[in-house]
């Protein structure tokens, strides 16, 4: 396939069908699910060891006839073809989208060769190199300047090098070697290294400085603060160059492929590991940007991590439109968000490992998607991007569930949940009520995840209100709940390596049906540099340089002014 004119999915015959369904339509999940026996079943897939069931969704089997019909005519499968191949589909910055290949099994055939260069190669070398450091640091082998043994890895990064690698470390606690420990530094708020640094003993610390170009200003700056606390904690602020720069080659490493910028820092440029133009930093985690955690959780699991993102390309590779479950959640998404009027999806994960897994999503998500043209630069003809925002339950049970559950907005929501908890527990004394001596407490989180997709789907009718005994309506108003708020539930025997990777690759090939059928490129991220590059402009102007405070708009001014004086200068 060669990069064209994306095709306008508003010109399709499956978009017109959709316009005229969405026109007249009226969910009933209670009569869709009473009139077919099969409905569960059949809106029930598998992806690898995902369980996805999607028939709590506001579809029919129309609907989902005219959706697939809008992905075969934008070309989803051919475009998925295309990427896997090397083809350069980032058309902004004419690059091939290759995070696929980060987790190609060694040895696949055929070879991945683009552009003249073997990928399967540089990968596998890459990684070899991330884990022989990995097994020394977890071995003790590697040291710091004192020779003592590392026990905490602080990762410095932003964005992609920050949000991927806490996400997965804290998603793989109970995996992590005992006696190391990792910590992710990202916000330039002086506060975040302070904190992250402030009970760390210096002799047994390691950073991880991230940046493929290492001249990311936030990390570089933190890098820089670290530096400082180093020498600072070692007692070396007045030590020679020589005695500094030995600390810092055994107390930093790097993920960059500026090996100059590195070796000038004194990072060791051995100890640098590099990644590739051809992965955006959202799409990264399974690079050496996640060398952190593949110190925490060790070579063996790490392999595991990838396995599980390549059984989904695999997934996605070979399985008919009609199957394929990262394809069909990109429909439902475009159907809710270009028809049914979503303006936001909720993902609610029932295991607290998970508890940073939505914010890692609003970067996959919203960077990808969030744009106004189209890859060939026209405007885009539809809504593009959704919101995605979410947290574990039940703690959103008591949070935002009420805007779900009976607001006027309609928010689908994607419910994640394991069969098996990696920390089982039992109350055994309960309450003597809803809780019994010996509850499986993870049965009963269980029990609020089913409850919370039915409550959605099926409501409950004020005629059931009146039946309980509420004869006020006002009150039986309040009390009584639509249903049709469409879900999706996502089901996995536990939450190992493996089922981490298949849940990330599930989205991100979610992000590229949805960018695909809106003809955008999913894989730049223009709308990130305009507030970079005006942050670089006023910096001088915060410092109090008049010249660049004047130079400023008046609200601008005026803010900078006050700051000034509130910070007495």
């Amino acid at each position: 396939m060669t990069e064209s004119a994306p095709v306008d999915p508003t010109s399709t015959e499956g978009w017109k069908k959709l316009d005229g369904i969405a026109a007249g339509f009226t969910p009933d999940l209670r009569g869709w699910f009473d009139s077919d026996p099969g409905r569960a079943e059949r809106y029930t897939l598998q992806a690898a060891d995902l369980t996805v069931d999607l028939s709590k969704g506001l579809v029919d089997d129309e609907i989902l006839g005219a959706l697939l019909q809008v992905a075969k005519d934008t070309h989803v499968a051919e475009r998925f073809q295309a990427m896997l191949a090397g083809e350069h589909i980032n058309a902004t910055e004419d690059r091939a989208v290759l995070h696929t290949a980060l987790r190609r099994p060694k040895g696949a055939t055929p070879a991945l060769v683009v552009d003249g260069q073997d990928v399967d190669a540089d990968v596998h070398a890459t990684l070899d190199k991330v884990y022989a450091f990995a097994d020394k640091v977890r071995s003790g082998e590697w040291t710091g300047v004192t020779g003592k043994r590392i026990e905490t890895v602080v990762n410095i990064g932003i964005g992609g090098s920050d949000l991927g690698p806490v996400m997965v470390y804290e998603a793989l606690k109970p995996y992590v070697q005992p006696g190391l420990e990792a910590r992710f530094v990202s916000n330039i708020d002086p506060a975040d290294i302070y904190e992250k640094t402030a009970d760390l003993d210096p002799e047994t610390t390691l950073f991880i400085v991230a940046s493929k170009t290492f001249g990311t200003l936030e990390t570089l700056t933190n890098a820089r603060l670290a530096r400082q606390w180093l020498w600072e904690k070692l007692g070396l602020t007045d030590a020679s160059d020589d005695e500094k720069s030995d600390a810092v080659a055994k107390h930093f490493v790097a993920v960059s492929t500026a090996l100059d910028k590195v070796a000038a820092f004194g990072i060791d440029p051995e100890n640098a590991f590099g990644f590739w133009d051809w992965v955006g930093g959202r799409y990264s985690v399974d690079s050496a940007i996640g060398t952190s955690v593949v110190i925490a959780i060790g070579k063996e699991n790490w392999e595991q991590f990838l396995a599980g993102f390549h059984a989904v390309d695999e997934h996605v590779r070979t399985t008919p439109l009609e199957q394929n479950v990262p394809v069909l959640m990109g429909l439902l998404n475009v159907w809710y968000s270009n028809f049914l009027g979503a303006q936001s999806h909720a993902v609610l994960p029932y295991t607290q490992y998970l508890h940073r897994f939505a914010a890692y999503l609003q970067q996959l998500t919203m960077e990808s998607n969030g744009k106004r043209v189209r890859w060939d630069g026209s405007p885009v003809t539809t809504e593009t991007g959704e919101v995605f925002w979410g947290e574990p339950g039940t703690n959103g049970q008591h949070a935002f569930y009420q805007l779900i559950h009976q607001g006027t907005r309609l928010i689908p929501t994607d419910f994640i949940t394991v069969a098996k908890p990696a920390r089982p527990l039992k109350d055994e004394t309960g309450d003597g009520k809803a809780v019994q001596p010996g509850q499986d407490v993870h049965a009963l989180f269980l029990a609020n995840f089913f409850a919370q997709t039915k409550a959605l789907a099926f409501g409950k009718t004020a005629d059931e209100v009146r039946a309980e005994g509420t004869t006020d309506e006002a009150i039986v108003a309040a009390r009584t709940f639509t249903g049709n708020k469409p879900s999706t539930s996502i089901l996995a025997p536990e939450l190992t390596p493996s089922v981490l990777g298949q849940l990330i690759a599930l989205y991100e090939h979610i992000v590229f049906t949805e960018g695909t059928i809106w003809g955008i490129d999913s894989f730049d991220q223009w709308g990130v540099e305009l507030g970079k590059q005006l942050a670089l402009q006023i910096a001088p102007a915060v410092d109090g340089d008049q010249a660049a405070l004047d130079a400023q708009d008046s609200s601008t001014k005026a803010l900078i002014a006050k700051y000034l004086e509130l910070r007495g200068e």
